[in-house]
């Protein structure tokens, strides 16, 4: 089901339409998702219509909230002095590797990804790299780097975005040794 687009979003241009997806398998939960510009709000398909409108409402204020936050400096908008070096860095690998397509309007380090290496914005043109690449080989920092960048280009994990990253000789190398990093850190091997 597709509902209007959601009353006062404005996260990029314009307010995407809100789909709702009702589940049996679902109970109690509701989540919502930012998918290809469009509101996916998932609820259990016992939900009635004032139950779904309330919880449509709930979920896409939540997101627009997430999305309308102000910059913090932590977040890499240039209170470290490195965000700069970051954009450098990005043009280049964006000229060598993506016909110099996908380059952040921002990047920077971030301390609040716990579960994800980075994580892009393609309606702000945004990359947030996790503090916990630094340290790591550039090879690797830059595959993490071009795989946002594709992002910007290409939001989903489909053949298009895989096929701008080719060019890049360490993929598959790089995706090895992040694996291998996550495993360590997840088992506690790290620091033993």
């Amino acid at each position: 089901m597709t509902a209007a687009p959601a009353d006062g979003w404005s996260p990029g241009t314009g307010n995407p339409p809100v789909e709702v997806r009702r589940s049996a398998r679902r109970r109690r939960t509701v989540s919502a998702d930012l998918r290809d510009g469009v509101v996916v709000v998932s609820i259990p398909a016992h939900f009635s219509a004032a139950q779904e409108r309330e919880w449509v409402h709930r979920m896409v204020t939540k997101l627009q909230s997430k999305y309308q936050q102000a910059p913090r400096p932590e977040d890499g908008d240039g209170a470290s002095g490195c965000a700069d070096e970051l954009l450098q860095r990005a043009a280049g690998l964006s000229r060598d590797y993506l016909q110099g397509r996908g380059q952040p309007l921002k990047i920077g380090w971030v301390r609040n990804q716990n579960s994800r290496w980075a994580s892009a914005t393609p309606s702000r043109r945004r990359i947030r790299l996790s503090h916990k690449l630094q340290g790591m080989p550039d090879w690797v920092v830059d595959y993490v780097i071009l795989h946002e960048m594709a992002h910007l280009i290409e939001p989903s994990h489909n053949r298009a975005f895989w096929r701008l990253l080719e060019a890049y000789p360490q993929t598959e190398t790089a995706k090895a040794f992040l694996a291998g990093a996550a495993f360590a850190a997840n088992h506690a091997l790290v620091g033993r």
